[in-house]
C-alpha cells in the first residue's frame, strides 16, 4: 500500500520506573507515535495511567501521544487528557450515550479525534461521525490487558474500513492494536492498516530501534 507505515508503541509494555526514559528512547529509536492505553478498572477490568503521568512524560518527546481512552463515562475527562499533553484522543462509543458531542469536544481542544472498535463493535457505531474523524482504532484482542492473542477474524473489519476510507477520500489513520507481531503485523498491514501499535514484540530484545523498522517493514 501506499500509506507509510505508522509504528505507535505502547507503553504499557515499558519500564514504568523509568517511564520518560522509555518514552525518550523511543522517540530515539524511530516511533512515529507514543501510544497510551488509559484504563479506568471500570470500562475495562485493569487500572492504568491518569492525566498527570501524562503531563509528567510529555516533556521528554515532542512525538505525538496517541491517547486511547478506556473510561467511562469518557466526557468526564476528555479536557483532562488534552490539558496533560495528548494530540490523538481516542474514545469507544460504549463509553458514551453521545459519540457525535465527544468528538466534537476533543476537536474544539485542538487535539485529533479517534474512535476505537472493539472485536464485536460493528463499522456502523462510527456512521455518524467517520467523515471527522483523524484516527480509527481497531482492537484485535479484548480491551483490557497487555499480552493477549492476536484475533485473525478482526481483519474483515479492517479491510472493510480500508475501503470505506478510501472510497470517501479521507485521510484517516487506521490503526490496530492488540496482538502486534512481526507476523501479524504484516497480516494488518495486508488488510489496509497503517499505523500498528505494539508493545510486548517492541520492547522484546535488545534493540528498539531494530524492533520498530522490522515492524514498519514487516509487509
Amino acid at each position: 500500500m501506499s500509506q507509510k507505515i505508522k509504528i505507535a508503541p505502547s507503553i504499557l509494555s515499558a519500564d514504568f520506573s523509568i517511564l520518560g526514559e522509555e518514552v525518550k528512547n523511543l522517540d530515539m529509536a524511530g516511533a512515529d507515535y507514543i501510544h497510551v492505553d488509559v484504563m479506568d478498572g471500570h470500562f475495562v477490568p485493569n487500572i492504568t495511567f491518569g492525566p498527570v503521568v501524562i503531563k509528567k512524560i510529555r516533556k521528554y518527546t515532542k512525538l505525538p501521544f496517541d491517547v486511547h481512552l478506556m473510561i467511562s463515562p469518557v466526557e468526564k475527562y476528555i479536557k483532562d487528557f488534552a490539558d496533560a499533553g495528548a494530540d490523538i484522543i481516542t474514545i469507544h462509543p460504549e463509553a458514551t450515550d453521545n459519540i457525535e458531542r465527544c468528538v466534537k469536544t476533543i476537536k474544539s481542544l485542538g487535539k485529533k479525534a479517534g474512535v476505537s472498535l472493539n472485536p464485536k463493535t460493528p463499522i456502523s457505531s462510527l456512521e455518524k461521525v467517520i467523515d471527522t474523524l483523524d484516527l480509527i482504532l481497531v482492537m484485535s484482542v479484548h480491551p483490557g490487558f497487555a499480552g493477549q492473542s492476536f484475533m485473525p477474524e478482526v481483519l474483515s473489519k479492517v479491510k472493510e474500513l480500508r475501503k470505506i476510507i478510501n472510497a470517501k477520500g479521507l485521510k484517516t489513520d487506521l490503526e490496530i492494536d492488540g496482538g502486534i507481531n512481526f507476523e501479524t503485523g504484516a497480516l494488518a498491514i495486508k488488510a489496509g492498516a497503517d499505523v500498528l501499535v505494539s508493545g510486548t514484540t517492541i520492547f522484546s530484545g535488545k534493540s528498539l530501534k531494530d524492533n520498530i523498522q522490522k515492524l514498519r517493514t514487516c509487509a
